[in-house]
């Protein structure tokens, strides 16, 4: 097979990828290990900014969003017992977030995908790539017991942390920074209604939590938890006890329970990797970089990286290379401040036991601060909600 990009994984990253190209005329295929079933079956972040609903409006896969999503104008910070608002769209001149599944992001850009004939090839086994210091990089899969090979121009690494595309790098070529969390968060998934119209992140002295939403009638929430614990340890009862008494008593009031859909724990890290391209390997989402979910980039950083990405290669097989000698700079402008923004509201809202009573109260200090002040709640606002792209 021959394709002017060949790009690795199916999760957002890769199949925004896609279909931006796809639809500009370049010839793609994106190559996936896991089955379609698996890739639809991950329960991911629903928070999305409003770069990235933008940019699926772009690309005209925004029916079902537009139609289910749920703009959110503010998010509520609840610590001391109460909670207090956050007016991203007023703060940030008119910008909002959506909460909408990244499953179903997926779903919507596969559908879109294999509306247009565009080509994906699931359930591809040893892939490997080849070449990418070349102007001629190759990628090698066995499908159904059959070897292939797809020669391309290029390789878009969007394989995830554990993929396969960071990893064949030269090690000498690459430098990775990495801070891991020492707690977990302890999620589920119901068929209850949100607690608040808003998100709402609670610094407790038990533990950060966070009520989130799918829909109207479908609810996230989230404990946090030791690396030790164990799913099976948490029953649904023993959750709903302790997001309880991390609440305020309204909310606790109002919270619906229900048995759970979904239950998983999540450790936190900060990673990234520089740089990211290597000759004609481009990596872009989670391959080249982790964010704790407190601020709800991951998906949006992904995008972002895309957004770089696809107009860096557009303007390549225009004949101009300049877009794809700058991207790895100006993804990772992007990405420290993401990752400053995460570890900051990672490092504002969750209970460090090794930092005692003094580190509790320096969080109040700054929460205090935080809503106090209009310079800082501006800044909060800015970051959350996105910020601007470099033209």
């Amino acid at each position: 097979m021959r394709v002017q990009v060949a790009i690795i994984g199916s999760g957002p990253a890769g199949l925004f990828l896609g279909q931006i190209l796809s639809r500009a005329g370049i010839h793609t295929v994106i190559i996936e290990q896991r089955s379609k079933d698996y890739v639809l079956g991950r329960i991911r972040a629903g928070v999305l900014e409003q770069g990235t609903v933008d940019l699926l409006n772009e690309i005209g896969v925004n029916q079902r969003m537009n139609a289910e999503g749920m703009y959110h104008d503010g998010i509520e910070l609840c610590f001391n017992g109460a909670r207090h608002r956050i007016d991203l769209k007023a703060l940030s001149g008119g910008k909002r977030v959506m909460v909408y599944g990244q499953t179903e992001v997926t779903h919507d850009l596969m559908d879109a995908r294999e509306a247009a004939g565009y080509e994906t090839v699931y359930e591809a086994q040893n892939v490997s790539v080849h070449d990418f210091d070349t102007d001629h990089p190759k990628v090698r899969y066995m499908k159904d017991g059959v070897a292939h090979e797809v020669e391309c121009d290029v390789i878009a690494g969007c394989d995830g942390f554990h993929g396969v595309c960071r990893a064949s790098v030269p090690q000498d070529a690459v430098q990775t920074y990495e801070r891991v969390y020492p707690f977990g968060w302890l999620g589920i998934l119901s068929d209850t209604p949100p607690v608040s119209d808003e998100l709402i992140y609670s610094n407790h002295e038990r533990g950060f939590a966070l009520c989130s939403m799918r829909s109207a009638t479908r609810s996230r929430y989230y404990v946090q938890c030791s690396l030790d614990d164990k799913v099976e340890q948490w029953s649904d009862e023993a959750f709903w006890n302790e997001l309880r008494l991390r609440l305020d008593d309204e909310a606790a009031e109002r919270l619906v329970t229900g048995p759970s859909i979904e239950k998983s724990i999540a450790p936190l890290r900060s990673f990234v990797a520089e740089p990211m391209r290597f000759g004609r390997l481009f990596l872009a989402g989670d391959a080249a970089h982790i964010v704790p979910p407190t601020g709800a980039k991951g998906l949006n950083l992904a995008v972002a990286d895309v957004r770089y990405l696809s107009q860096a290669l557009l303007q390549f097989f225009d004949g101009d290379a300049h877009g794809i000698d700058t991207y790895s700079q100006k993804c990772l402008q992007r990405v420290w401040k993401a990752e400053r923004f995460s570890w900051w509201m990672t490092s504002l809202m969750h209970k460090f036991p090794e930092n005692g009573a003094f580190g509790h109260k320096i969080q109040q200090a700054e929460l205090a601060y935080l809503i106090g002040s209009e310079a800082a709640s501006t800044s909060l606002a800015e970051n959350y909600v996105g910020l601007p792209f470099e033209a």
